[in-house]
């Protein structure tokens, strides 16, 4: 069986090359993005495993259905890159992965911690040479209040880390279970120092935290996202955050970041306002949608989106 890998980073390849054979899988590697112009790289397979840093045009899946293909297997957790029932309306399935939680779960924690210990100021001074201590004391998590929104995977090795620090959590999910901890998105917001995203961006979820969720909370608390960025209201942190509403924020995406993140961009101008206000600002921790990029979190990755395509292939086979 043969998967056409678009989008493939070397490290990527690397893995496919050594996986791909013992599973009697023969992947074609293209470094592109899949686009109009190179489906026919697809050709001869009915599987394809893309990127999520590339939006999927409509247009695309019509001339992959064109070229044969049957299903996509994205490299991520969240496929939001890609319209689903579009792509099932041409005869394609699409299919996400699962790779290490912990490699998220870490991240997020890094990022709490790096907000609530002043550390972007802190970086800034000491690279500089300024080694005064920040003017404000940082606080501790077993002090603190985490809500996390969202207990599948991630969520829940967030929750499990929190535990070791000794803060009190809250939690919410739209699939409600029972818990002690377990409130409505509302109390959550309102009771917690640090809100924490980790659900998929749907279209139910896409500004679940909003201006009014916003204006909603405890003034001084952190929001952290590592999951999408359209999850928040930008403008409505923004604007939290420069009338002191909000005392930070760490971002790990950012609504507008296609096209930015995953690009040295030195020297070419940046047109996403929102970003360029949210990295003045002292209190705001930006990274490039980086919390899942271990090796680890590869690993699994590669091996998954191999397997995913041999389970479809398994189950759609023609007689």
């Amino acid at each position: 069986m043969g998967i056409t890998i678009y989008g493939c980073q070397p490290d990527e390849a690397v893995l496919f090359g050594d996986m791909a054979p013992g599973l009697d899988v023969i992947p074609t590697i293209i470094e592109e993005p899949v686009t109009e112009a190179n489906v026919e790289l697809a050709l001869g397979n009915r599987h394809i495993s893309v990127s999520h840093k590339t939006r999927i045009t409509n247009s695309t899946l019509l001339a992959l259905s064109h070229a044969g293909v049957e299903y996509i297997v994205t490299r991520s957790i969240g496929f939001n890159h890609i319209d689903v029932k579009y792509a099932a309306s041409v005869g394609i399935t699409v299919d996400n992965i699962s790779y290490s939680a912990d490699s998220v779960a870490d991240y997020t924690l890094m990022l709490m911690l790096m907000c609530i210990r002043n550390m972007k100021a802190v970086i800034r001074r000491s690279d500089v040479h300024d080694y005064r201590l920040h003017e404000t004391r940082g606080r501790e998590l077993r002090d603190m209040t985490v809500g996390v929104v969202g207990t599948g995977r991630i969520g829940r090795a967030v929750l499990d880390r929190l535990k070791g620090f000794g803060c009190q959590v809250l939690t919410f999910d739209t699939k409600p279970e029972e818990s002690d901890v377990h409130v409505h998105l509302d109390e959550l917001v309102q009771r917690s120092d640090i809100v924490s995203l980790h659900v998929p961006l749907t279209p139910d979820t896409h500004h679940l935290l909003n201006r009014r969720r916003i204006e909603q909370m405890k003034r001084g608390a952190i929001v952290v996202n590592t999951g999408r960025g359209p999850l928040i209201d930008t403008e409505a942190l923004i604007s939290a955050l420069e009338n002191g509403g909000l005392g930070g924020a760490a971002l790990d995406v950012l609504e507008g970041e296609e096209g930015i993140f995953y690009a040295d961009r030195r020297n070419k101008p940046i047109e996403n306002k929102s970003l360029l206000r949210l990295q003045e600002m002292p209190n705001v921790v930006i990274s490039p949608h980086s919390a899942y990029f271990t090796d680890h979190a590869l690993s699994d990755t590669v091996e998954n989106s191999i397997l995913n395509c041999l389970k479809f292939e398994s189950g759609n086979q023609r007689g």
